[in-house]
C-alpha cells in the first residue's frame, strides 16, 4: 500500500520535506507523523493514513514534493517478510503468447468533396451518405475504376443505376455534378464566422539577471535559497509591482501608555502573560478600522468590486531566523488585553520554531510589522496581498517636544502605513493614521484593567 502526499489545504500543491521521521523496517500506526514538510511559510507534519511496516521510501529531505506523489509503501509483517525473498526465476513463468497479426483495415480513397447533409431528390439518389465498409467492391468496369481513382473518387459512394448496382460512366457524371451543387451551396451562403473573444494576453515574465562571476573580484561563498526566501521574495515582487504603494509617516506620543503598561505589567506577569506595547497596538489599529472601513478591505480584481469585510483578524510579521512569517491572531476586536498578550506571546514561540500551521498564516485583514525591539524609526513595509493596509512600527526613543510653550522630554514612537492608491487616497491615509495615533495616545485604562 503506498501512502501519498495528500491535499494541503486551499491553493497549496507541494511542498519541501524538512525531515524524514520513519525508516525502512517500522511499524507505523494510522494518523502517526511521517514526515515533516515545509509549505509556503509553514511546517506542519504529515500522518500515515495506513498503518504497517514500512518496506520502501522514495522521498528524502530537502526534496520538493507534490500533492498525490508517493511518500512511503506498507505492508503488514509477513508481507514485508515476503517482499524481502527473491522472486522465482524467469524461467518458471509462463512463455508469452505471440501477438497474433491484424489484416490491415482498409483505407478509402481520398474524395476532393465531402457532402455535410443528405439532400432529397426524386428517384434514385446517387449518393449513399453511410457506405457499408464491409461490403464487396461495387461493380464497375476497369475503366469507370481507373477514372475513379484518378478522381479520388470512392466508388462505395455511388450508386449504380444498371442491373445488380452496377455502375456505369452516367452514375459518375451524376455523383460528380451532384457534389459540385453541393459545394456551390456552401459557398454561396456562407455562415457567419462565431465571434471569438480576444484571448488576454499574460503579462511578460521578469527577464531574470544575467548571473555574475563574483569570484573574478575575491572569495565567495554560495548558499542555495531556502523554500521559505523564496516564497518571501516571490510574495513581495507580487505585491511590490501590483500594488501601487503609498506610505505615511507620523509619531505617537505614547508617553501615557508606557506608563500605563509599567502600572499593569506585574499583575500582567502574574497571569502568566507579558504586557508589552503590541496588544495596546492590536487594539489602537482595530478602533481606527472600525472608523476606516477601507483599510480592513480587499479589492477583488475579478469582479472590481470591493470587498469590506466585518472581522478583523489581524497579521503579525515575526522575524525567525529563516524569515519572516506573518501569523494571524483572529478576533482582535472580541478579545481582552490579556487574551491578547498570551496569544502574541504564544504564537510568536510557535512561529519562531517553525511549528505553525498553514491555518494560522491565512485570513488576515491587516498587518502590523513592529520592528521597534530591533531598532529603527521609520520604514517603507509592503503590503502583504490581498490586504490593502499595513502599519509599520520603529523604536520608540524619548525626545524633546514642545507642549504648551515648554519643552518636555516624550516618548515618541514612529510609525508609517504603507497603502494601496487603487482604493485609498492621501486625505483617507492621513485620517486613519491620525486615528491610530489618537488611539494610542488616549487609550482607555478600563480596558488595561484585570478583573
Amino acid at each position: 500500500m503506498d501512502i501519498k502526499l495528500p491535499k494541503l489545504g486551499e491553493g497549496a500543491e507541494s511542498g519541501t520535506i524538512v525531515s524524514v521521521l520513519v525508516k525502512v523496517g517500522d511499524t507505523i500506526k494510522k494518523d502517526q507523523n511521517i514526515i515533516e514538510l515545509e509549505n509556503e511559510k509553514a511546517i506542519a507534519p504529515i500522518p500515515a493514513t495506513e498503518a504497517g511496516v514500512v518496506t520502501e521510501i522514495f522521498i528524502k529531505e530537502g526534496q520538493k514534493i507534490s500533492v498525490g506523489q508517493r511518500i512511503l509503501s506498507v505492508g503488514e509483517a509477513a508481507a514485508s517478510a515476503q517482499a524481502a525473498a527473491p522472486a522465482p526465476a524467469a524461467a518458471q513463468a509462463p512463455a508469452a503468447r505471440p501477438a497474433a497479426r491484424r489484416s490491415p483495415v482498409p483505407v478509402p480513397d481520398p474524395m476532393p468533396f465531402v457532402a455535410p447533409a443528405p439532400i432529397p431528390a426524386t428517384g434514385p439518389s446517387p449518393i449513399l451518405e453511410s457506405p457499408d465498409e464491409d461490403a464487396a467492391k461495387p461493380a464497375a468496369s476497369p475503366v469507370i475504376r481507373k477514372l475513379a481513382r484518378e478522381l479520388g473518387i470512392d466508388l462505395a459512394r455511388i450508386r449504380g443505376s444498371e442491373r445488380g448496382g452496377r455502375i456505369v460512366m452516367d452514375d459518375v457524371k451524376s455523383y460528380i455534378e451532384r457534389l459540385q451543387q453541393l459545394a456551390f451551396a456552401s459557398t454561396a451562403t456562407p455562415a457567419p464566422a462565431p465571434v471569438v473573444a480576444p484571448t488576454p494576453t499574460p503579462p511578460p515574465s521578469p527577464t531574470p539577471a544575467p548571473s555574475v562571476d563574483f569570484a573574478q573580484f575575491g572569495p565567495i561563498t554560495r548558499t542555495p535559497m531556502t523554500s521559505l526566501r523564496k516564497t518571501i521574495a516571490r510574495r513581495m515582487h507580487e505585491s511590490w509591482t501590483a500594488i501601487p504603494h503609498v506610505t505615511q509617516f507620523d509619531d505617537a506620543d505614547i508617553t501615557g501608555l508606557n506608563d500605563l503598561r509599567k502600572k499593569y505589567a506585574a499583575a500582567y506577569e502574574a497571569k502568566g502573560a507579558r504586557l508589552t506595547l503590541t496588544p495596546f497596538t492590536l487594539k489602537a489599529v482595530v478602533a481606527a478600522l472600525k472608523q476606516s472601513p477601507t483599510f480592513n478591505a480587499s479589492l477583488d480584481e475579478a469582479t472590481n468590486e470591493i470587498v469590506f469585510k466585518n472581522y478583523y483578524h489581524i497579521g503579525m510579521a515575526v522575524d525567525t531566523e529563516a524569515g519572516l512569517i506573518v501569523p494571524v491572531i483572529r478576533d482582535v476586536d472580541k478579545k481582552s488585553l490579556l487574551e491578547l498578550s498570551r496569544e502574541l506571546q504564544e504564537l510568536a514561540e510557535k512561529t519562531r520554531s517553525r511549528k505553525i500551521s498553514g491555518d494560522d498564516l491565512k485570513g488576515g485583514t491587516f498587518t502590523i510589522s513592529n520592528q521597534g525591539g530591533i531598532g529603527g524609526a521609520h520604514f517603507t513595509p509592503i503590503i502583504n496581498r490581498p490586504e490593502v493596509a499595513i502599519l509599520g512600527l520603529g523604536r520608540s526613543v524619548l525626545k524633546p517636544v514642545v507642549r504648551e510653550g515648554k519643552i518636555e522630554p516624550r516618548m515618541l514612537m514612529p510609525i508609517c502605513v504603507s497603502y494601496d492608491h487603487r482604493l485609498i487616497d492621501g486625505g483617507n491615509a492621513a485620517r486613519f493614521i491620525t486615528q491610530i495615533v489618537q488611539a494610542l495616545e488616549k487609550f482607555d485604562e478600563v480596558q488595561v484593567r484585570l478583573s
